[in-house]
């Protein structure tokens, strides 16, 4: 049986999963946006989010667990104001299977579908270093043009690249992200090409078994 890494807080993650059988998770361009305000209701509260990338059948989050549930709802994007109490690994896991099982629920009433959506267990595995922080980020942001999405994952919209170089207000640690690149040129220049995944194989996981665009299957 396979070991589930708790997800610690003060640690980072790449936290990725997909569709069950190689099913769509989104299916129109609403349900990118409906998955990323769920997000910010169940994760935020206790992770920050320093890249994402949301695909048609999985998607990839780079994230660091808080050490306390975060207490600021205007920032947060959700309605009730909840008490700061210390985390662990059991109340941030629960967290993401709460998001995930919601997006879940939304769509099997939406598309008149049952069963469940994601695999099981989302992957999680623990990135170690600036280094290893700064590739995981441009794998990430690699992904759709990986998969043949789109020739440039530059077009890819669904994806944190352009929010993490622009000025506007966003949730992204994008302060921290521009400084391991070392700055918004150097972010640039380090993303002209993909990063050698037999470097970070270790913090990437198995997605090589996701979905190409050859592959349509819908929920």
């Amino acid at each position: 049986m396979q070991t589930v890494v708790p997800l610690e807080p003060g640690h980072y993650y790449h936290v990725y999963n997909r569709g069950v059988n190689r099913t769509n998770v989104f299916v129109e361009d609403r349900n990118y946006a409906y998955f990323m305000e769920l997000y910010a209701k169940y994760i935020s509260p206790v992770a920050d989010t320093f890249a994402y990338c949301l695909l048609r059948s999985h998607f990839h989050m780079l994230v660091r667990i808080r050490t306390q549930r975060a207490t600021d709802p205007d920032r947060l994007g959700f309605e009730n104001r909840v008490g700061l109490e210390a985390l662990d690994h059991r109340a941030v896991s629960h967290a993401f299977n709460n998001w995930l099982n919601s997006y879940a629920k939304a769509i099997n009433r939406a598309y008149g579908r049952t069963g469940s959506l994601f695999q099981h267990h989302f992957g999680r595995l623990p990135v170690t270093s600036d280094r290893y922080l700064a590739a995981v980020i441009q794998y990430i942001h690699h992904n759709p043009q990986k998969h043949g999405f789109v020739n440039d994952f530059r077009d890819w919209p669904y994806s944190s690249y352009h929010a993490l170089l622009s000025d506007k207000p966003t949730r992204l640690e994008r302060a921290a992200v521009v400084d391991w690149f070392g700055g918004p040129r150097a972010l640039r220049q380090s993303h002209a090409s993909p990063t050698d995944e037999s470097l970070i194989s270790a913090f990437i996981g198995d997605d090589d078994e996701t979905d190409s665009v050859s592959e349509t299957e819908s929920v």
